[in-house]
């Protein structure tokens, strides 16, 4: 088995090899002054089960669609030279969230993604939390393989919630199956019944609506909202304000990917939200010097990836 991780990647890649008891395979990657990238493999790849990590956020110095397009570049590269079987370990996939048409002429961009990750020679793609599972299973004809990031937070939610009711709590209805299943494995972990919400948050053009009724018994609870990602943190801060004002002891939130962009800083500070959990798919480097990063607490997802990653690595057929 080989594991490569491209340098907007390396530091987590390197959690990962750590966790499988190995270290990252070299490579070389080199910019070209007119803005073009060439990355190759410096390990022979010829008949090997490879794996590439590379998150698909935008920043700190790439955007996610540079990202994706060096990762391609690089899984081409490997099939060219005889990889056996190549994984596309990608912690967070971008486009994951456009998985359908929600006005005239719309893109599917996931499913063109999906297209571009076959069309490079992708054997598997692993990723967390891609927003829609069942958009992400039928957009790949690649085997996919989707990592929920729920027992990590079950883990964390333990130690921050404490004694008393406990709810947990969707900020739209869109992500109510998600909390539903969290729920049902927190009652399990913990032996005892939880509470369920969801507020009425919607969206449409970009301009939120709603978000004030909350829809579910919370009054003198903890409640835990559960979410796919935070960006400009708007929904969870409105989720936490709806919340307080149906009672809420106290709120904590999860999401497996924090983007902070915008004024997600000063939305994070100025929330009723007391703890914010979220994994290392994406580092939090738009907190960077705020006070807002001292609420933040950011899980490793590197046991999830090399988990799967070992379950995958049986020998490939020859």
């Amino acid at each position: 088995m080989l594991l490569f991780a491209l340098e907007a990647t390396r530091d987590l890649g390197a959690i990962i090899a750590l966790e499988l008891g190995t270290s990252l395979a070299a490579h070389e990657e080199r910019g070209f002054e007119d803005g073009e990238h060439k990355a190759r493999p410096l390990a022979d790849p010829n008949g090997e089960d490879v794996y590439v990590v590379q998150s698909l956020h935008g920043g700190p110095t790439l955007s996610g669609d540079e990202k994706l397009l060096r990762l391609l570049l690089f899984i081409a590269t490997l099939r060219d030279h005889g990889a056996c079987r190549i994984t596309a370990v990608v912690p967070y996939l971008a486009y994951a969230r456009k998985d359908r048409r929600t006005k005239p002429f719309d893109p599917v961009s996931l499913r063109v993604v999906a297209q571009l990750f076959e069309a490079a020679g992708t054997d598997a793609l692993i990723t967390l939390e891609a927003h829609n599972t069942a958009a992400f299973d039928n957009a790949l004809r690649l085997r996919a393989i989707h990592l929920d990031p729920g027992e990590l937070f079950a883990a964390a939610a333990e130690r921050l919630a404490g004694a008393g009711p406990i709810a947990v709590a969707s900020p739209d209805v869109g992500g109510v199956k998600r909390v539903q299943l969290w729920r049902e494995r927190l009652e399990s972990r913990w032996k005892r019944p939880l509470g369920q919400a969801f507020i009425d948050k919607r969206r449409s053009a970009g301009v939120v609506s709603g978000g004030t009724v909350v829809t579910g018994d919370v009054a003198g609870a903890t409640v835990l909202v559960l979410d796919d990602l935070i960006a400009t943190f708007g929904t969870i801060a409105r989720a936490a304000d709806a919340l307080a004002a149906a009672g809420a002891r106290r709120v904590l939130a999860f999401a497996a990917h924090g983007l902070f962009v915008g004024a997600a800083a000063e939305a994070l500070l100025a929330s009723g939200v007391e703890r914010l959990v979220i994994t290392d798919s994406v580092p939090p480097f738009r907190l960077a010097g705020s006070p807002a990063l001292q609420r933040v607490e950011v899980l490793s997802s590197a046991t999830l990836f090399a988990a799967a990653i070992r379950r995958q690595s049986d020998a490939c057929p020859r």
